[in-house]
């Protein structure tokens, strides 16, 4: 706890005392309901509050006007519907000793033309903004009047719902820094060109906004400290604008960002994944604190409290934002202040949450299935009634979350794996070196059914017998699944990406890599084999590569296949292979014009998903009380299992995850959660 005292200092913002230096970032979580902030966003946040933070920003990209886009279900300012809502909030929030925040913005061109109101988008000028395929409306001395007029209206909402203050955004090239930055900005009137043209507008709307809520209110603004953009806002530049906008007295902090929306790999810069070190962005937020006389904060990817307490201790920043840690685990601070930092589940930086958001799906956590669901199913695991013995088989994140929850519930818990580790799959999804935070996963899982005194049983292969043996009330199948080889001719020749990534199969010198799941599986195969010197062609019937793969979790992937000029080739299904001499000719066939080619290889590996591993399930189904039949209302209601479809029956049985079928890790967890949570 030493040397995180930092973290746990007061600060004071102004008249407002934030308890500890910790906060949450606003964001774009999806959960807003027709505009707004009902009871699902409120939850989220409120659950932060009672886990000890000092700040919770929200709204991510809440929209001021008719004609700024609402993408991810975000919030509706710009009437006064939201106020009530607000004032919910607030009180939700104040409960809990926390203090809670709005971000407003106009997206400027910044999403779809074709979607709310159909209204022209606008921007400084007509240019396209690539991550959105939208060009602008050059604005208008109409326009002008009224963005600035509606900022201070969306403002002056913020403040008479209770909340404690707003933040502009100026980051992504929203609206405001749109006109920053020269990427967007190619005005030649008293709005463009110089850099003091160019702020002009932004510090024409912060006027209008103290005009509306007074000196008294915070306001402050999250800003951008580095484009990382050809042509756009460098370091340097991007510290100027920074001093000039707190010269003007009007701003109460600066939240110090960087990157930008226009692409992919700009949004994978200003959400940085696990290819980029916790707190890999610091270094700007020092630099503005070293040359503004207002506080700092900083939002990027601090996912450890160890870099956090170092950023507060050193000086670099008066308030840490920990958001995504938060979404890993909203009850991090209390935990830290009580001593039981091992409790604290880590942010490994999947971007699960992001990209899920990207994708139009609610944000959730890769590991936490209770982040975005506090409503339904609650952080804190409550004690059964009765006291049961449950037999849980398979180690993976599913079932050690299974084992997990049983044993918060008061059960007595045996854990067979038959490895002599647990974490099934999660082992090869972490042997690319860039990848090793997946493996917290299964360390945060694996310690917890320890501390929790779990049975745990590893390098033993459950078998009907040995399950019996147990007398169990409630059997969990959570075995996982087998590598799925294509039904095509020639199967017997393709090698399974489970066999190489495991090391029971070595790669090949000239291999062509057959990617179905379009998901990171398949690329990492591709990634570990090229990194190993193996020439890689990877082949999928999507139409790009890593298809089904969130947007910026796809992004390192890509650099690093393209730097090692990896051919891939989309839109392409194998059809057969087949044997020619030492060689192995690959059939493929191009999925639009029916054409085959074929490509001859030493190696062709496959990612074709798994197929349950259900062999064990299937032995035990016919003593069980339920014959393996899931009450599905029961089931996402977290209420007990009560079939009968056997009454000579001796137990419950239920499968979870892969095997039931092929899905991912946050799908496996979830199952387990909400089951064990009706045991």
């Amino acid at each position: 706890m030493t040397e995180l005292q930092s973290l746990l200092k007061p600060f004071k913002l102004k008249h407002l005392t934030l308890r500890n230096r910790i906060m949450s970032t606003s964001h774009a979580p999806g959960y807003a309901e027709d505009g707004m902030p009902k009871d699902k966003y409120q939850l989220y946040h409120a659950e932060k509050a009672k886990g000890g933070i000092a700040l919770t920003s929200f709204g991510g990209s809440s929209s001021i006007s008719k004609d700024s886009p609402l993408p991810f279900n975000q919030i509706d300012v710009s009437d006064d519907r939201v106020i009530p809502y607000f004032e919910q909030f607030a009180e939700r929030v104040h409960g809990y000793g926390a203090a809670i925040m709005c971000q407003i913005t106009h997206l400027g061109r910044r999403g779809s033309w074709d979607t709310r109101d159909w209204l022209p988008l606008i921007s400084p000028s007509t240019n396209r903004e690539e991550m959105h395929g939208a060009y602008g409306k050059e604005m208008e001395d109409f326009d002008f009047r009224r963005v600035r007029r509606h900022f201070g209206e969306a403002a002056g909402r913020v403040k008479q719902g209770g909340l404690d203050g707003c933040e502009l955004i100026a980051t992504a090239h929203h609206l405001l820094d749109a006109f920053l930055s020269p990427v967007v900005n190619k005005r030649t009137d008293k709005y463009g060109g110089s850099q003091e043209n160019r702020l002009r507008f932004v510090i024409e709307v912060i006027e209008e906004i103290r005009g509306v809520v007074g000196s008294d209110f915070i306001l402050g603004m999250k800003f951008v400290a580095n484009e990382l953009q050809e042509g756009g806002l460098d370091a340097i530049e991007c510290l100027r604008i920074t001093q000039a906008l707190a010269a003007t007295g009007m701003l109460d902090y600066i939240n110090v960002h960087q990157g930008n929306g226009d692409t992919v790999r700009g949004l994978q810069s200003m959400l940085p994944d696990m290819s980029y070190d916790s707190g890999a962005f610091l270094y700007l937020a020092s630099a503005v604190k070293s040359e503004v006389d207002i506080p700092v904060f900083h939002s990027s990817a601090i996912r450890d409290l160890a870099t956090a307490a170092r950023a507060v201790a050193e000086g670099h920043v008066d308030m840490i934002a920990m958001t995504r840690a938060h979404i890993a685990d909203p009850h991090l601070v209390r935990k830290m202040m009580e001593g039981r930092e091992d409790d604290i589940r880590q942010c490994v930086g999947a971007n699960y949450c992001i990209d899920r958001v990207g994708e139009g799906h609610p944000a959730s956590c890769i590991q936490n299935v209770s982040t975005g669901r506090e409503g339904q199913l609650p952080h804190d695991v409550t004690t059964a009634v009765s006291r049961q013995k449950v037999v849980v088989v398979g180690g993976g994140p599913g079932g050690m979350e299974a084992a997990r929850v049983a044993a918060l519930r008061g059960h007595e818990v045996v854990l067979f794996e038959k490895e002599a580790q647990l974490g099934g799959q999660l082992r090869l999804a972490r042997v690319l070196g860039w990848r090793e935070n997946m493996g917290g996963i299964s360390r945060w899982l694996d310690m917890q059914v320890r501390k929790l005194r779990v049975d745990v049983r590893t390098s033993t292969a459950a078998t009907a017998e040995l399950v019996l043996a147990e007398n169990p009330d409630a059997v969990i199948i959570a075995t996982g699944g087998k590598p799925n080889i294509p039904d095509i001719p020639g199967r017997e020749y393709i090698t399974s990406s489970w066999d190489i990534l495991s090391g029971a199969a070595k790669p090949g010198e000239n291999v062509l890599v057959y990617d179905v799941t379009g998901d990171t599986q398949g690329l990492t195969v591709a990634d570990f084999m090229s990194e190993r010197g193996s020439l890689v062609e990877i082949a999928a019937p999507d139409q790009m590569i890593g298809a089904h793969m969130g947007g910026t979790a796809r992004i390192n992937f890509m650099k690093r296949l393209h730097e090692r000029d990896v051919i891939m080739t989309p839109g392409y299904y194998l059809r057969s292979v087949y044997l020619e001499g030492n060689a192995l000719i690959a059939v493929l066939r191009e999925a639009y014009s029916d054409r085959d080619q074929e490509r001859e290889v030493t190696q062709i590996v496959a990612e074709n998903g798994v197929l349950p591993s259900d062999e064990l399930y299937r032995q035990l189904r016919p003593a069980s009380i339920n014959l393996g039949e899931l009450d599905h209302q029961a089931f996402t209601s977290l209420n007990p299992q009560t079939i009968v479809n056997n009454e000579g029956g001796k137990y419950r049985l239920f499968r979870i995850g892969d095997a039931v079928y092929s899905r991912n890790i946050h799908a496996a967890m979830f199952d387990a959660a909400r089951l064990m949570r009706g045991l």
